[in-house]
């Protein structure tokens, strides 16, 4: 009979508000001793041993994947300046290769024809639905960074194109060839001067988002630009006229804390201090508005934002501040002309839950303020964006993703403007989907990109016809073989939670292999934290699962943000808990619904989510067959109780800050599921986590691990040894990760091992 690693038990005292606790394993906290290495190697050497038995599975697995992918593919064109741009994939090979073609004129919007089958015309359909179903509020914050898998070393002119792309292609960065020599890979900026003359590049091969900025020229074989920046924190860009780079630093915590003004062909050690934030809840990222009028720099916390602008014709100026910081006050800038005049576009929180819309004088943001959009419970504007002749207004009803254009006439946005009688909403006939702008780089524009997609949808690029409504459909994500889309449905269900909150519960299922009223394997997926929505969208490797008559659902816990910001809210700090009872309620729901059942049931979630993995264990694990936790959070007191450790400080605002406040660290410590581990019948639990990861440092996994065998309990824990959190880099070694994950569920569900 196999044997776990032995994980021996060497105790420290950590003593905080009169409490004390011992912590057996904080000794696999050292990375580089080669001991705790040594032991990371058994964990994977015992999980493979366990799994061993799926090992057939996992290959049928991932050879459907690929099976069902387009592996040479091109992506759609994205006009910018002079150039097409665009990346495409190859055949047998594990990264993107970055590619831009001429256009073939000024009037030049119709991106280059993909296939010909993949391209349509549909009539749109244009609801004036912001009267009858009012707009939404809130100001986007920044995504969690996680850079864009990019690039790495070499200098020069671009390479001659390979075959499949475009005509007159210039391959301008090739993944691969960046990525040899190297077990990770990850591109984070990316970015071409205006005149698209020169192009810049940032690329981690760690997996810890540390990325080196390069240059190439695009323009000459014969001029070479020799910069390097080191340890830069990803987005990158050129201001409008090419001859300056704005980037960000990190500090020893991970936290992007300086702005820095580089100019192409110097050293990095000349580079000039733009910013620097000491708060050391703010991260600070840089941009540029869509119009390139302005330079915007912006510090943020979880849950505070504050905006400096740079006219952009004076990029050594002095950022000018929008609105200064308020505690608790989130909110976007935009620039839109009005008028002739530059006026800011504003989504902002001050004084309205889910956030409203108004209008501020860009010479005088500080001033009168004009309403466009007000405040509305039902709806949380989530972002506007501003183009020469329209505006895009992105937000959320009644948990699905939503977008509404409004045309501005000839001259602009009139002084007195109010365009809730003039923004209609782009209407689609499917009960579950997600709905989002794609891109538009370019102020000018006469067409919108929009993404589209759906559990039974695969992902669609379409551009909207501002003038006329039409729609064009530019590209389907492909699905090869037999792939039928009316043989799946996709249902909302509703849960009940112990405060009588209903929790909306998204399903996907093969309505031809599975009865809703006869248990079903099935896979319950959860998140709830940061305000992050988990909307309903296409995955091809999700269709293994469902063609061996699996259910896969997402249940939209409190602590994220489908519900609009209260939603958030009531899922964060002294109501966290709330999260994970909620996704109880879910799996409860779908047991007593008869569409699982306790033996057939797995739950999964990565990250935040892995802490809500880690939570529901100890809270209810008679309702699952396994828990599949993903990076998984589990030892949350000890990271936010540690300001040195990376981004702990910025966390303060979502979980609330234990060091300082004594019920913040009880709380806490009361739903950890490290410190709540506890002599109980565990389900089969599998962790996976990466040794570089700097959000959630594999530590936490490895201890959760050690203390739940104390218990009797059989868990595993695969460690991938050159990743980060984002897991394994190159595509062909995802799917197998993936399939890897998928074997397991499918053998803990109960589900048929072959599929069809």
């Amino acid at each position: 009979m196999l044997t776990p690693p032995n994980t021996p038990k060497r105790p420290i005292e950590r003593t905080h508000h009169g409490d004390t606790v011992i912590d057996d394993y904080e000794w696999l906290r050292a990375k580089d001793d080669p001991e705790v290495i040594a032991h990371l190697h058994q964990e994977n050497a015992y999980t493979n041993a366990r799994t061993e038995h799926l090992s057939l599975l996992q290959e049928q697995l991932f050879e459907e994947i690929r099976a069902r992918t387009k592996e040479t593919d091109l992506s759609v064109p994205t006009r910018e300046g002079d150039w097409w741009y665009y990346s495409r994939t190859v055949e047998g090979q594990e990264y993107g290769i970055h590619c831009r073609a001429p256009i073939a004129g000024p009037d030049d919007w119709t991106p280059p024809a993909l296939e010909a089958d993949e391209a349509s015309v549909e009539p749109v359909e244009a609801t004036a639905g912001l009267e009858t179903r009012p707009p939404a509020s809130g100001a986007p914050r920044p995504a969690e960074p996680s850079g864009a898998p990019r690039p790495a070393e070499p200098s020069g002119a671009p390479r001659p194109a390979a075959a499949a792309g475009l005509p007159g292609e210039q391959v301008l960065l090739d993944d691969n060839l960046e990525a040899e020599g190297h077990e990770f890979y990850s591109l984070g900026s990316f970015d071409v001067t205006a005149d698209g003359a020169t192009l810049l590049y940032g690329v981690d091969v760690e997996g810890d988002e540390r990325y080196t900025l390069r240059f190439r020229a695009l323009d000459d074989p014969e001029r070479t630009i020799d910069d390097v920046i080191e340890g830069t924190s990803g987005g990158a860009i050129f201001d409008p006229s090419g001859r300056y780079v704005f980037y960000a630093t990190v500090d020893e915590s991970w936290r992007p804390d300086t702005i820095w003004r580089h100019e192409v062909g110097t050293g990095a050690s000349a580079d000039v201090q733009v910013l620097h934030e000491p708060d050391e809840r703010y991260w600070l990222g840089v941009g540029l508005t869509r119009s390139r009028r302005y330079l915007v720099i912006e510090a943020g916390s979880n849950i505070t934002s504050e905006t400096r602008l740079l006219d952009a014709d004076d990029p050594t100026g002095e950022p000018r501040i929008v609105w200064p910081r308020k505690e608790g006050v989130e909110y976007d800038v935009e620039h839109v002309v009005a008028g002739g005049k530059d006026r800011l576009l504003i989504v902002h929180n001050d004084g309205a839950v889910n956030f409203e819309l108004v209008s501020v004088a860009a010479s005088d943001p500080q001033g009168p303020r004009r309403m466009l959009l007000p405040h509305n419970e039902q709806v949380r504007i989530e972002g506007v964006d501003a183009f020469r002749d329209f505006v895009a207004l992105e937000y959320r009803r009644d948990g699905l993703s939503r977008v509404a254009i409004a045309k501005l006439p000839p001259a602009g946005i009139p002084a007195d403007a109010t365009p809730d009688d003039t923004l209609h909403e782009l209407a689609f006939d499917e009960e579950l989907f997600t709905v989002g702008l794609r891109g538009n780089p370019a102020w000018e524009q006469p067409m919108l990109r929009l993404g589209y997609t759906s559990f039974v949808t695969p992902s669609t690029v379409f551009d909207l016809v501002v003038a006329t409504g039409e729609r064009i459909v530019r590209k389907r994500q492909a699905v090869l073989g037999d792939y039928d889309a009316t043989r799946y449905a996709q249902r909302r269900e509703w849960a009940v939670a112990k405060d009588g909150t209903r929790v909306p519960i998204s399903l996907v299922y093969r309505h031809d292999l599975v009865n809703l009223g006869e248990p079903a394997p099935t896979l319950l997926y959860g998140y709830g934290s940061y305000e992050a929505s988990m909307d309903p969208g296409f995955g091809i490797p999700r269709l293994s699962l469902l063609d061996r008559g699996m259910v896969f659902a997402i249940a939209h816990v409190r602590g994220g943000g489908e519900m609009g910001r209260l939603w958030y809210e009531h899922g964060k700090k002294l109501e966290k808990r709330n999260t994970f009872t909620d996704f109880v309620a879910a799996a409860r729901h779908l047991i007593e619904e008869d569409i699982t059942a306790p033996d057939r049931l797995v739950a999964q979630g990565g990250s935040a989510g892995g802490l809500l993995m880690g939570a529901v264990a100890n809270l209810a694990p008679k309702y699952f067959s396994g828990i599949l936790a993903e990076v998984p959070f589990v030892d949350p007191l000890t990271s936010i109780l540690d300001p040195s450790l990376p981004l702990t400080v910025i966390e303060w605002d979502e979980w609330g800050n234990p060091l300082d406040d004594e019920e913040v660290y009880h709380y806490m410590k009361s739903y950890s599921p490290l410190e709540n581990v506890h002599a109980v019948t565990y389900p089969p639990i599998l962790a996976v986590t990466s040794l570089n990861d700097t959000r959630v440092l594999y530590v936490e996994p490895a201890k959760w691990v050690a203390k739940l065998r104390e218990v009797g309990a059989d868990p595993l824990l695969k460690i991938e040894m050159a990743a980060g959190h984002g897991g394994v880099s190159g595509r062909y070694s995802a799917w197998r990760e993936r399939a890897f994950a998928y074997a397991w569920v499918i053998d803990r569900a109960g589900a048929h091992p072959s599929g069809e």
